[in-house]
């Protein structure tokens, strides 16, 4: 049935030390809402922006100042009457950074920890159940000392799935294992999300695994939802300069004056270039562009090609940074101080030059934003 949050809340960023009242971080105000269905949400933003004190609020584990939260039909929090069910009564599946697996408990008995008033059969058959849901069959007498990263974070994954909760809660549970081991995870989260059919929430600050996991992304910023929908609308349509900051947008130009805006597209000027986007623009107050690196093209430098026809335009590489399979190269533009950060596959640099070159954009990858 899904989960409808509209919470307002101060928080504590973690951002610096507050000498004064010798707590750790700034005080910010949470003021997030949103709804999503049966499927699997990633909460994305920067450190400090709201997410996890977001999940602290669903699981009962902080107290919204006002609002509500429903899942599934059941309230468990609501300012104006008064509701705010206890965490050992909302029952969420919950998997922190750390796993917080118990040192002194071998895998079966972590996986039914939760599973207090079960009998010994059936907590039996779930702790197999679970077992067999995330492949780490064979674990069950190993202790937490005993097991790798990822299958720390398996048996994590299996406690706070046991108890059948009605929601999956995870904050940034794999930010400390190498790729190939979270890769195999993201697949097991979606796989377990499909099958249960459960809201699941999981949080993190990558764009990659964001994009890669997500039914639905919702961008906070600073304590407010700036965003949501798909990973694609998200991705490739960022409704403002912040969210384009956080999906990768690293080229952006504000303060551009609309020149010429039609159904076809809009020529938006600024620091003495003019770009043509794929974009209808319909204002003429100041915007801002956004272009991906890796959406800039760059040819070797041809005095015969006609610079400034559609996002054609000469310039100097100032910077290149090896990436191993990419180079990142900082081109300036002729006429302008404005530097664009341009990625190119490392295979086909070598036909490029360091120097003089030319920039070809397409008019649909310039982003549009005020």
């Amino acid at each position: 049935m899904g989960v409808k949050v509209s919470v307002s809340k101060e928080y504590r960023s973690g951002r610096k030390k507050d000498n004064i009242r010798g707590r750790s971080g700034d005080v910010f105000s949470l003021d997030a809402t949103f709804e999503a269905g049966d499927e699997l949400v990633v909460l994305f933003g920067r450190s400090g922006s709201g997410k996890t004190t977001t999940l602290r609020c669903i699981a009962g584990l902080e107290n919204p100042e006002s609002g509500s939260i429903v899942v599934n039909g059941q309230t468990y929090f609501d300012s104006s009457s008064g509701t705010n069910l206890q965490p050992q009564y909302r029952r969420p599946g919950y998997v922190f950074q750390n796993y917080a697996l118990f040192p002194h408990m071998d895998v079966r008995k972590n996986i039914t920890y939760g599973l207090k008033g079960w009998d010994k059969q059936k907590k039996e058959e779930r702790m197999v159940e679970m077992l067999q849901l995330l492949h780490i069959e064979g674990l069950e007498g190993r202790y937490p000392s005993q097991l790798s990263g990822g299958q720390k974070q398996r048996v994590a994954l299996a406690r706070a799935l046991a108890p059948n909760p009605g929601i999956l809660l995870l904050d940034e549970p794999f930010s400390a294992l190498d790729m190939v081991v979270r890769m195999r995870l993201r697949e097991r989260i979606k796989a377990i999300q499909k099958e249960l059919k459960i809201p699941v929430l999981f949080i993190t600050h990558s764009p990659e695994e964001a994009f890669s996991l997500a039914d639905r992304v919702i961008v906070l910023h600073d304590g407010k939802v700036h965003q949501t929908g798909s990973p694609r609308d998200v991705f490739y349509s960022p409704v403002d300069r912040n969210v384009a900051e956080l999906v990768g947008v690293n080229n952006i130009l504000d303060n551009g004056k609309v020149v010429e805006s039609s159904p076809e597209g809009t020529v938006v000027e600024g620091k003495g270039l003019q770009f043509v986007t794929g974009s209808s623009v319909n204002t003429s107050e100041k915007v801002s562009l956004g272009i991906r690196p890796e959406n800039v093209h760059l040819k070797a430098y041809d005095e015969g090609l006609f610079l400034g026809d559609g996002n054609v335009f000469a310039g100097n590489v100032i910077d290149v940074t090896d990436k191993g399979s990419s180079k990142l190269m900082a081109v300036e533009l002729d006429g302008s101080d404005f530097i664009l950060l341009c990625e190119v596959p490392t295979r086909l640099s070598g036909d490029i030059g360091t120097s003089r070159v030319i920039v070809e954009i397409s008019p649909d990858d310039v982003l549009v934003f005020e």
